[in-house]
């Protein structure tokens, strides 16, 4: 019959023919497919990890442009807030200088009219010393008198008139 020696021989190459049979199928049904997925999932986090570093580079360069424009809006407002100051500076000076002349124009305005109020009062004044000369003359040619009845006469005309000396 067989031989002990015989039947593990076969039996061995048994085995070993069953196990490439058998690394054969999971080659192709196991193997494959995990290394397929495998080969993905690498292909997969790859391209996760470039879009990370593109996202990052990407994200850095925003915040470089953010920090410029931030830059530039405070370097803007300071800008607008000095010439804020100027102007306002300007028409502070302008609105002094406007009431100066205002001022200057009120002042002028009044020394004419006290100019011409005085023409006027020392014309009014002329005619009545006129009035007053006519009228003395009037009582001393009416009355030829002596001088003490002459200032007499000149208090009550003055009187008369509404001055007294």
């Amino acid at each position: 019959m067989f031989d002990i020696n015989e039947i593990e021989w076969l039996n061995a190459l048994y085995q070993i023919a069953a196990f490439f049979v058998l690394l054969l199928l999971l080659k192709k049904y196991a193997f494959g497919p995990v290394m397929n997925m495998m080969e993905k999932r690498e292909q997969h986090i790859a391209e996760q990890i470039s879009s990370a570093e593109k996202n990052r580079d990407e994200s850095e360069q925003y915040l470089k442009e953010q920090r410029e424009a931030i830059q530039q809006a405070r370097v803007e407002a300071k800008e607008i807030v000095e010439n804020s100051k100027k102007m306002s500076e300007q028409q502070a000076a302008e609105i002094v200088k406007s009431a100066r002349q205002e001022s200057e124009r009120l002042k002028e305005n009044a020394k004419q009219e006290i100019n011409t109020e005085k023409a006027q009062a020392i014309s009014a004044l002329r005619e009545q010393v006129s009035t007053l000369s006519v009228l003395v003359a009037a009582k001393v040619i009416e009355k030829e008198l002596d001088e003490h009845e002459q200032e007499k006469l000149i208090q009550e005309t003055l009187k008369e008139v509404g001055g007294d000396l």
